[in-house]
């Protein structure tokens, strides 16, 4: 087992066969966070396999060699813990929730549930309706599909875009020999990172690890190639809405890169409701009711986006508008929108800290990008240090790439054409 000690909260030890064991000293809690991250989420399926990384998240807690579904929840809520799992894009996660003493028997759980779940067949056919519910509630909602949509708008039909919850036709065709298969092919030492976060002891977390995982084969890291970015307009008329809802952006440097200008360049645009997105479509137009930008970092990709939702006449107004906003942070950023969005982010990354689930999905997710864990105190240091220019130049970056964008609710016929016609075009290639 190698040991390595980033900073004096956090140990990283990594078992024989390559399954790192994440631990952050939190002292002051007396409750434990216990995840498991698996490094397979919706970038790593085929299209005929898409939305199988969910499936398997929701079917691992059906079942396993040794417990059945009852057995599983009675064991947790026992000891008065909570049960919980997510997919993603470029991962899934296993968390459970409980008193700092129990630590060591969450690892043993969730490793009984990642390592031998059997994926009952009585189970799949329940557990499949409660997925197709999902992906209809999903597909009803018309923000949640203009960021799918905006993701095929920046990257056509490679992986990275496709879906979390999968198509229709895939969840009701999935076999329990298919979730099997996807469990052996993607769940290997090298791709899963044991995590802990509270009052907890590194050294115990890593031998209760090691029992519960040493079994795995290692496995290669499950890689998936960086998506060449496409912009375009994609559009989807739906009815039951009285609005229309817009995801705008830019492609920005994925994980790896470790660029802190995208996310001071979001901050500076559009975090809170002072900023100039805010102020300009909000208070002073009344364009929108609610409007926001963020800066989507994954370990192939990043997404500059801008989303609002507005009254359908006032579509191209909003377009016209954000382009505005954008050419004039390309020209000058001002001292006082790069101050709010140092502290804002400032206050942002330190809440997280006080947050163990989140803090832990923020070190796992880097471990895998970066192959260590960030030190916090860096970070902000270069959020500090970078300067306006930088973030200008940020924004001059963003426009010399073609724009996304993504419109679904009420639709004028012919709108996607109009709007590329009305999108900021590369300022050079």
């Amino acid at each position: 087992m190698h040991h390595d000690r980033p900073c004096d909260e956090t140990c990283i030890d990594t078992l024989a066969n390559g399954v790192r064991v994440l631990t952050i000293d939190m002292p002051q809690l007396e409750t434990a966070c216990v995840s498991v991250y698996v490094r397979a989420g919706s970038a790593h399926e085929s299209r005929v396999g898409n939305g199988i990384s969910h499936v398997v998240e929701h079917m691992a807690f059906k079942g396993t060699v040794t417990r059945d579904a009852q057995r599983i929840n009675y064991d947790a809520e026992c000891l008065g813990a909570d049960v919980n799992a997510h997919t993603d894009k470029d991962h899934t996660a296993y968390h459970m929730r409980g008193l700092a003493r129990d630590a060591e028997a969450f690892v043993r759980m969730l490793g009984d549930i990642v390592r031998q779940p059997t994926f009952p067949r009585d189970e799949l056919e329940s557990e499949r309706q409660v997925l197709l519910q999902e992906f209809a509630e999903d597909d009803d909602d018309p923000m949640v599909t203009a960021f799918k949509l905006f993701d095929r708008a920046c990257y056509g039909l490679h992986p990275v875009a496709q879906p979390v919850i999968g198509t229709r036709a895939n969840l009701e065709r999935f076999t329990r020999e298919d979730l099997l298969d996807h469990v052996h092919r993607l769940y290997s030492g090298s791709n899963i990172i044991v995590a802990a976060a509270g009052r907890v002891d590194a050294a115990a977390i890593a031998r209760a690890a090691e029992q519960a995982f040493a079994g795995l084969p290692c496995g290669t890291p499950n890689r998936v190639a960086s998506p060449p970015y496409v912009g375009d307009v994609r559009t989807r008329a739906m009815a039951g809405t009285r609005q229309t809802h817009v995801v705008l952006g830019f492609p920005l440097a994925p994980a790896g890169a470790d660029d802190v200008a995208g996310a001071v360049a979001a901050a500076v645009l559009g975090e809170g409701m002072s900023s100039p997105l805010m102020q300009e479509l909000r208070e002073k137009r009344g364009l929108a009711y609610y409007a926001a930008c963020s800066a989507d970092v994954f370990e192939t990709h990043g997404q500059f986006v801008i989303e609002a939702s507005m009254a359908p006449e006032r579509l191209d107004e909003l377009v016209e508008q954000c382009t505005r906003l954008l050419l004039a942070q390309a020209q000058a950023v001002s001292l006082q929108d790069l101050d709010r969005a140092r502290n804002q982010l400032r206050v942002r990354r330190l809440r997280m800290l006080e947050k163990p689930a989140r803090r832990l999905e923020q070190a796992a997710l880097d471990l895998f990008a970066l192959g260590r864990v960030r030190d916090h105190a860096s970070w902000l240091g270069r959020i500090d240090a970078l300067g306006a220019e930088a973030v200008r130049g940020c924004f001059e970056s963003l426009l010399n790439q073609r724009a996304s964008l993504a419109v679904t609710g009420r639709l004028a016929r012919g709108v996607r054409q109009h709007l590329r016609e009305r999108l900021p075009q590369p300022r050079q290639r």
